[in-house]
């Protein structure tokens, strides 16, 4: 097999991964709850499931949602000062078992979290059970030769998290100006300015 069938095996291989995503009530409970929150959304995950986190902080904030991230690791040593019982958490991790982020998962609940929203694959994932909402990535099955690095498992992640971003946004009516006035620079909100003048 050539590199040019490698590569579009690769992409065919994330596309089923998102396109097999079962989007349930579960869903639509987490975007109300997000809607509902009267404080931070606060993200987090590890690895390459901890860039997907950072990602979706960096998204809400921009789609009017106050978000932050907070590094498992770091939390550890002093970041979970951040968080406060108004706030809620939305942890990533596609096994379910990383050390770093369960140990987050429950400290945040003695600082009064009530509310946490889990994105996990393995159905004996530990992260299910610490979740308040869990929303279930399905079986997924990695690009990798290997079968090892993360590659379907973060695109379904990526999928997952811009769909809640984007239809909490559009729940709660976010205009193009109202978008604009966190864009400011760059193209992106040359183009917003631009549809409101």
């Amino acid at each position: 097999m050539n590199i040019t069938d490698r590569m579009k095996n690769v992409i065919a291989a994330e596309a089923a991964a998102i396109k097999a995503i079962r989007v349930n009530g579960d869903y639509v409970t987490a975007v109300e709850a997000l809607h509902d929150c009267t404080g931070l959304v606060i993200t987090t995950g590890i690895g390459k499931a901890g860039h997907i986190a950072r990602k979706f902080a960096a998204t809400l904030c921009s789609t009017a949602t106050p978000a932050a991230f907070i590094h498992p690791s770091e939390a550890a040593h002093g970041d979970l000062g951040l968080v406060t019982a108004d706030d809620i958490m939305f942890a990533f991790s596609t096994s379910g078992k990383s050390m770093e982020v369960l140990e987050m998962m429950e400290l945040s609940r003695h600082l009064g979290v009530s509310k946490i929203i889990g994105v996990t694959s393995h159905p004996d994932s530990d992260l299910r059970d610490l979740s308040d909402i869990v929303l279930d990535m399905g079986v997924v099955e990695e690009a990798c030769p290997l079968k090892l690095t993360p590659s379907s498992s973060i695109a379904v992640m990526l999928a997952i998290s811009d769909a809640i971003a984007l239809a909490l946004m559009e729940v709660k009516g976010v205009s193009t100006q109202e978008w604009g006035m966190r864009h400011h620079g760059g193209y992106l909100g040359r183009a917003a300015r631009s549809d409101n003048s």
